[in-house]
């Protein structure tokens, strides 16, 4: 090659690299503004749709940021779903906001925060759930209620110890900062409408053969919204940069819990990206000096 054809071709390279990035980052920013919209929405399940989608995304930045400022929803199920969405987050903040959602004076989003407290070992988790177990014969507890019985009784269905064993079977391997999709998952299992089908493109989510990469590709143009939703779901959990132009795509689907789960895994990829290029700086050693260079 001559050097004026190769000098060509690499700033060839470098112009569909550029435009690669810029278009990456007006889809981050259309992906923020569709998550953003949906969490101011007047519409109380446009929120907690929202909140549900978040559980794919990264526990950093300004959209997680007002995730637990959401644990001050006047809805009551958009607060049951931020709950859900920080039980997979590790921070001080995340860890914070479950403080306050144990003083929440509905039953139902306190007992879920409880839990989640206990899991980490965190002291007030216990305190709450001992109260819980004094109430069973101390009708007097404060902290035990009507409701909160009927949520101790619902841990023991068989809808939520299928939850619970697909969340323990899934196999994705976690990945620092960003979530396990937890939430996300459950919204779609919970939904009366879920469909076999869509259940079986969550199970298999985790299988990396490219048969089964396929499938879920297929899955996205499937005329059941449940099975799109746990399609762009299981596809986001890859942690495959190269998806993206296809959840992108899934931005103009017809359905709000498909769309808001696309932006979220878009912003999940994204981040990733980011997170793999800081580590490979970080890993290029630096230039050794000359020695012939004086001092």
């Amino acid at each position: 090659m001559r050097p004026g054809s190769r000098q060509r071709s690499i700033l060839l390279a470098w112009a569909i690299t550029a435009v690669m990035a810029t278009a990456s980052i007006a889809t981050d920013a259309r992906c923020m503004e569709v998550l953003q919209r949906a969490m101011e929405s007047k519409n109380p399940e446009t929120r907690k749709q929202a909140v549900i989608a978040l559980s794919l995304a990264s526990s950093d930045g300004r959209l997680f940021d007002q995730l637990e400022q959401m644990l001050q929803d006047k809805d009551v199920e958009v607060r049951q779903a931020v709950v859900a969405s920080l039980e997979e987050v590790r921070t001080k903040s995340a860890a914070s906001a479950l403080h306050t959602a144990l003083e929440d004076e509905v039953p139902e989003v306190s007992f879920a925060a409880a839990k989640i407290l206990w899991a980490r070992r965190d002291p007030a988790g216990k305190a709450a759930l001992l109260a819980v177990l004094a109430g069973e014969s101390k009708t007097s507890s404060i902290f035990l209620s009507k409701q909160k019985r009927e949520a101790l009784r619902m841990m023991h269905t068989p809808r939520t110890t299928f939850l619970f064993a697909l969340r323990q079977g899934v196999g994705f391997a976690p990945v620092p900062g960003l979530g396990e999709g937890i939430a996300s998952m459950q919204g779609i299992l919970t939904d009366s409408g879920v469909s076999g089908r869509a259940t079986a493109a969550l199970l298999l989510g985790a299988d990396r053969t490219t048969a089964t990469v396929e499938a879920l590709k297929d899955a996205l143009k499937d005329g059941d919204p449940s099975v799109r939703a746990a399609a762009v779901h299981s596809l986001s959990l890859r942690n495959d940069g190269a998806l993206k132009p296809l959840l992108a795509s899934m931005l103009e689907d017809s359905k709000e819990t498909v769309r808001l789960r696309a932006a979220a895994g878009y912003l999940r990829l994204s981040a990733i990206e980011v997170k793999d290029r800081a580590r490979k700086r970080s890993a290029t050693p630096s230039p050794s000096p000359n020695p012939r260079t004086k001092k």
